[in-house]
């Protein structure tokens, strides 16, 4: 499986190498990773292949929110089977399992606080066992999946020399 994590690390670090690239960045030939890779899509370890964009600087209109959503556990199916109903509407773009305070975790897009307000209200407060929801809309984004949106900070750290 060592091969198949190094292959797992360069993707998700650039998406955009080649075949050819991850194969001398590790060794492999390039027929050794074309048959990695599809190893990796066909189990669905691989699932998408995408660019991270700093909304901010398009001309797109994006409003993000977390949604904290408390529900109650359906019996043989635990929080599967809420979740799982709450994933099929298009404004959801991520929903995990939490701890803590409240149970599920839903991350949604519009293009309007409003539109966002009015989908919890009208389509995920109503679902039966959802208990609660509180929303955060996301105002501004410093750092998402390790990339700094702003130049990041300033490295403070004296140089050393021999």
């Amino acid at each position: 499986m060592d091969k198949c994590m190094d292959v797992i690390e360069l993707l998700y670090e650039n998406s955009r190498l080649t075949d050819e690239q991850i194969a001398t960045m590790t060794g492999l030939d390039t027929e050794e990773v074309k048959n990695i890779i599809k190893k990796l899509e066909d189990e669905k370890v691989l699932l998408k292949y995408r660019a991270l964009v700093n909304w901010e600087k398009t001309q797109k209109e994006v409003v993000h929110a977390l949604i904290e959503v408390r529900v109650t556990p359906q019996q043989g199916h635990g929080f599967n089977a809420i979740a799982e109903r709450i994933c099929q509407f298009d404004e959801v773009t991520s929903v995990s399992l939490v701890s803590g305070g409240y149970d599920l975790a839903v991350e949604v897009e519009g293009k309007t606080m409003k539109e966002i307000a009015l989908f919890v209200a009208e389509r995920l407060a109503p679902i039966d066992g959802v208990l609660s929801t509180t929303t955060h809309f996301i105002l501004k984004k410093y750092k998402q999946e390790g990339v700094f949106f702003t130049d990041g900070p300033e490295d403070q750290r004296l140089v050393v020399t021999p």
